[in-house]
């Protein structure tokens, strides 16, 4: 039933983002469980994103691969940005050849000087601790024209899983906080049930 995986997902999320998963495994099954795809919507959120062939994106907070592996059949090439290596071996399996994981640490992404054309958060963001100095690592990844994506769990209302609500930043929250680093937000999408959907380039 959906509100069990929702719970799940719930816990392995807050599990992840503080502790090292007890049973990666576990944590794999739960991410990648198929019944996810009826509310995170990956294709339509793959679609929104009109990538191009030959662009390069960051999945930053990867995990198992959910998005990195869908993207990577439309985009040139695909970093995996994770900080749990188990995580990241389970992603690595039957990866597609344009797919390349990256050992993060939390304060830093580890991506190369402006290699990436569009870096993707979902449900990560919130986590991020000292973000405007994570801020000015993103920008140096960014190729000139590049773009911030970022997805997250509403504020404003309850949801059936996801982290507590006061963990949350609201959708105002991210655009000052972007805006204080030198972005605006240039589009935002209302497809998700339960998240917000913003693009944001360089002022």
């Amino acid at each position: 039933m959906l509100p069990a995986l929702y719970a799940a997902l719930a816990a392995a999320q807050t599990e992840h983002q503080h502790h090292p998963p007890h049973d990666a495994q576990e944590y794999a099954r739960v991410l990648e469980d198929p019944k996810r795809d009826a509310w995170q919507l990956p294709h339509a959120v793959i679609m929104a994103l009109e990538l191009k062939p030959g662009e390069v994106v960051a999945d930053i907070g990867a995990g198992t691969g959910y998005f990195s592996r869908r993207i990577a059949r439309h985009a040139g090439k695909v970093y995996a940005v994770d900080i749990d290596p188990k995580l990241l071996e389970i992603a690595k399996k039957d990866a597609p050849a344009n797919m390349e994981v990256v050992l993060a640490t939390p304060d830093d992404p580890k991506l190369p000087a402006a290699s990436v054309d569009t870096i993707l958060f979902c449900d990560v963001l919130h986590h991020i601790e000292n973000r405007p100095a994570y801020y000015r690592k993103l920008a140096r990844a960014l190729k000139p024209g590049g773009r911030i994506v970022n997805i997250d769990f509403h504020k404003d209302k309850e949801t059936p899983f996801g982290p507590p609500v006061a963990m949350r930043l609201s959708e105002e929250s991210v655009v000052r906080e972007l805006e204080g680093a030198g972005f605006q937000k240039t589009k935002s999408f209302d497809i998700l049930p339960y998240q917000y959907f913003q693009v944001f380039e360089r002022r």
